[in-house]
């Protein structure tokens, strides 16, 4: 689009959109019903993503609602200074342009990640996956009537209904500017992105995430972190699906015992490393070097055991998806060696992975999680969704 919408523009196509939201819930929840019941059940994180219910639609809602409240990222002075030749130099934050977010199963990406594009002042271009089509057109219908509510042109909301080969195309020779694309899904539909994009690209990465359990931890929060990370949303990045346990653990036969009990509630199926062979009970041996690398997205947990900090800094940093990992302990100075080198975007101490969520870390959304260091590292909100632009006033000067 030629021409950024005033701030006041942008906040009201948000609150509309909010409000119908809100007032179609029915509808929305009959078109993911649609998408639910096509669905084959084979992939079970992707059926989580792809369900909508009461839940998802407060938090479309309460999301649109925070960003039309947000102050404008766009326009904002970074840095500024008189050359000694008079001229008044600014570098302010500006709109990308038009961000294309291409994603599966994920209907409140069309509405969360399409809000935050839009506040930034984007155009948007939407390309969901087929087992979401339905939730996913109902919802861009009511993006057109907040639009149209506000004098403001459907063009800014746009959803490109394309298979997998005009998507490619598209990619490679968009028929329209694209200045930026974000991939939402798992590490196929990225590759396939990054392969094929002319356009910059977020990568929004795998998780993997790993905990460790230092030789100085607390067992009980070891228990929770663990349960919470691996149980709470199998379908989330910020799941966890490796457990490094130090070899020095006091009592680590009933530890391990313990938290065998508790993940079995679940049904978790256990990987035990060579480390902990026959140490597990129920658990089947690692079947190659490749299942370090996966993220699992189901009830399955790989545990390992090392003897020092340092051995697991090395292996995480070896295997993770440099999405988020956890050590557990009482010692500080362990932690901050961990959290100073494991090489993942969020690091925690003694607490669980699945905070690595814009709206858990103060950004009030997110946009995606990102596993790359530039332009940003972790939960892209609001205020990440720009690039910058100098201003350079004059009258006359030459070099």
């Amino acid at each position: 689009m030629n021409t950024l919408l005033t701030i006041d523009e942008r906040n009201a196509v948000l609150r509309s959109m909010a409000k119908l939201v809100e007032q179609e819930k029915e509808n929305i929840l009959k078109a993911n019903k649609i998408d639910l019941d096509n669905y084959s059940g084979d992939d079970l994180a992707m059926e989580d993503r792809l369900k909508v219910d009461d839940s998802k639609i407060k938090g479309m809602v309460a999301s649109l609602e925070h960003l039309a409240s947000q102050e404008d990222p766009v326009g904002v002075e970074r840095f500024s200074f008189k050359h000694e030749n008079g001229m008044q130099v600014y570098n302010k934050t500006a709109s990308f342009g038009t961000v294309m977010i291409i994603y599966e199963s994920r209907p409140d990406v069309t509405v969360e990640a399409a809000g935050i594009a839009f506040k930034s002042g984007n155009k948007i271009l939407l390309k969901g996956g087929k087992e979401s089509l339905n939730s996913n057109l109902r919802i861009v219908e009511l993006w057109h009537q907040a639009l149209k509510e506000n004098n403001v042109s459907t063009e800014w909301v746009e959803y490109l209904q394309f298979d997998r080969k005009q998507t490619q195309e598209f990619l490679a020779h968009p028929t329209q500017p694209v200045d930026l694309i974000v991939p939402r899904g798992g590490e196929r539909l990225i590759k396939f992105v990054k392969d094929n994009s002319s356009a910059q690209v977020i990568v929004s990465g795998r998780g993997n995430n790993f905990v460790y359990v230092h030789d100085q931890a607390d067992i009980d929060i070891a228990l929770n972190v663990i349960l919470n990370g691996k149980t709470g949303k199998i379908s989330a990045c910020n799941a966890v699906d490796k457990v490094l346990i130090d070899s020095h653990l006091p009592n680590k036969e009933e530890f391990l015992k313990k938290l065998v009990e508790r993940l079995s509630e679940y049904n978790v199926e256990f990987i035990a490393d060579k480390t902990l062979e026959g140490k597990l009970e129920n658990a089947r041996p690692v079947k190659s070097e490749d299942e370090w690398y996966e993220e699992f997205l189901d009830y399955k947990i790989l545990i390992g055991e090392v003897d020092s900090v340092s051995e697991a800094i090395a292996k995480i940093n070896k295997y993770s998806g440099g999405h988020s990992a956890s050590i557990i302990s009482k010692d500080d100075q362990a932690a901050k060696q961990f959290m100073e080198t494991v090489d993942n975007a969020a690091v925690y101490h003694n607490a669980s992975t699945r905070f690595t969520d814009g709206g858990q870390l103060g950004l009030g959304g997110e946009l995606a999680i990102s596993t790359d260091k530039l332009h940003q590292r972790g939960p892209i909100g609001l205020q990440h969704l720009v690039t910058n632009k100098w201003y350079i006033h004059g009258n006359g000067q030459i070099r």
